[in-house]
């Protein structure tokens, strides 16, 4: 199998979900306080809509559970595409939802619940496509082929800030928000229709064919996760939270401050996020080959640490309202991120044996996500509001980077040795 391919149909359904959520952040943050919240002040209404951002990482658990049992038991590549075509149906109908004026309290709610479809789909997703590409891959090399799919995230904000950076740019801000924020989301079916044609080309992963061959597939995934493999999964866990929290930070949070707190302008604020979203993305792969060298917890380790530090100095250079120090800020900050992400896919999916990866996988990556990112733009603009400062929220920050920084220390080396039969 190429690894061009197994690359780019691993990290196709990484980039729809980020630029479904890229797309969400935006316009949670510049828009749907006014289209779906109305009667509340811009800044309560801002922390309404990242509620409903929450929620896409509440149902992930729960798609964790389902799509895990089915990747273990049927196979990764019928879950991939199942999970492709969910994510991408649910992206397109939020995009076609009325706003409050017109239906009243009924169109929070489907948000909400077509966020929740969302998240329930990105659950089974993530694992998926990691293991597309490390089961496919050299042993020698899974740090890096892993972290084809960490490319995802960077490539679905690019392509989803981008697109709205041109809409605003064409569009009148009244036009933007009467109809033009319901394009972005119905862009998104082409990157459905090509991860489909994508996927549809890859074969199922040899570990899994051979659990299949010799009738070794476990029978109750989600329960042998957590009765045989606790241990493995708090510290997969705890490694994902600190950095989704900086992500959050970066990413969501970035385009709250610098429109509502900074009174800066939103196409700066979208600049700043596509170029450190493209440093992120190619600095991913990089750290990924990294600690297929020098180890998977050296790098990511050196990464939480930075990132405390870069959760103070972020402040201090948004702070100066200075165009450039703010892309400074967000790029360095993101090329830190990658440290961590780049190793994370392959540290995860290498806690557990092959029989139980695809829901062990998810379970971490949904639980860490719920504890980390979900939660995270939220407790950030809420922490802002109480204390009329930045400080709470880099000591938040710096909390769950801790939390990392201690899963690691507890964790084994798992890169150079055999993965888990």
């Amino acid at each position: 199998m190429p690894i061009a391919r197994l690359a780019a149909a691993s990290s196709i359904g990484t980039t729809l979900e980020w630029y479904d959520f890229a797309v969400y952040n935006v316009m949670a943050a510049l828009v749907f306080n006014a289209v779906f919240f109305p009667s509340f002040d811009p800044l309560t209404g801002t922390i309404l809509a990242f509620s409903t951002y929450a929620v896409g990482y509440v149902s992930r658990p729960l798609g964790g559970i389902l799509f895990g049992q089915l990747g273990d038991r049927r196979g990764r590549r019928v879950v991939l595409v199942t999970t492709l075509l969910l994510m991408g149906v649910a992206t397109v109908l939020i995009g076609l939802l009325p706003t409050y004026q017109i239906w009243g309290v009924w169109s929070p709610i489907l948000l909400v619940t077509l966020r929740f479809l969302q998240g329930a789909a990105i659950g089974g997703e993530w694992a998926g496509a990691v293991l597309l590409s490390l089961e496919h891959g050299a042993s020698r090399q899974r740090g890096r082929n892993a972290s084809f799919a960490q490319v995802g995230p960077a490539c679905g904000t690019i392509l989803g800030t981008g697109v709205i950076a041109v809409i605003s740019a064409v569009l009148s801000p009244a036009s933007f928000e009467a109809w033009g924020w319901r394009m972005p989301f119905w862009s998104s079916m082409s990157l459905v229709v090509f991860g489909l044609w994508l996927r549809r080309g890859v074969e199922e992963t040899p570990a899994f064919r051979d659990l299949e061959l010799r009738q070794a597939t476990a029978r109750t995934p989600i329960k042998e996760v957590f009765t045989q493999h606790g241990q493995r999964l708090i510290i997969a866990v705890g490694a994902r939270i600190g950095p989704d929290v900086v992500y959050a930070l970066l990413v969501a949070f970035t385009l709250t401050y610098v429109t509502t707190v900074l009174h800066l302008s939103r196409s700066l604020a979208l600049a700043a996020t596509v170029v450190g979203a493209a440093c992120n993305a190619v600095a991913v792969p990089l750290f990924g080959t990294l600690s297929d060298r020098i180890g998977r917890r050296p790098v990511y380790a050196l990464g939480a640490a930075l990132a405390i530090l870069w959760a103070y100095a972020y402040f201090a250079l948004m702070n100066t309202a200075r165009p450039l120090l703010i892309g400074v800020a967000v790029a360095v900050g993101l090329l830190i991120h990658a440290s961590m992400y780049g190793p994370q896919a392959a540290f995860v999916t290498e806690q557990f044996p092959a029989r139980v990866r695809y829901a062990g996988a998810s379970m971490a990556y949904t639980l860490g996500g719920l504890l980390g990112g979900g939660f995270a733009p939220l407790i950030m603009a809420a922490l802002y509001k109480s204390f009329g400062s930045t400080v709470p929220v880099s000591l938040y920050v710096s909390a769950a980077l801790a939390i990392t920084l201690i899963a690691l220390r507890w964790s084994a080396e798992t890169a150079k040795v055999p993965l888990i039969e």
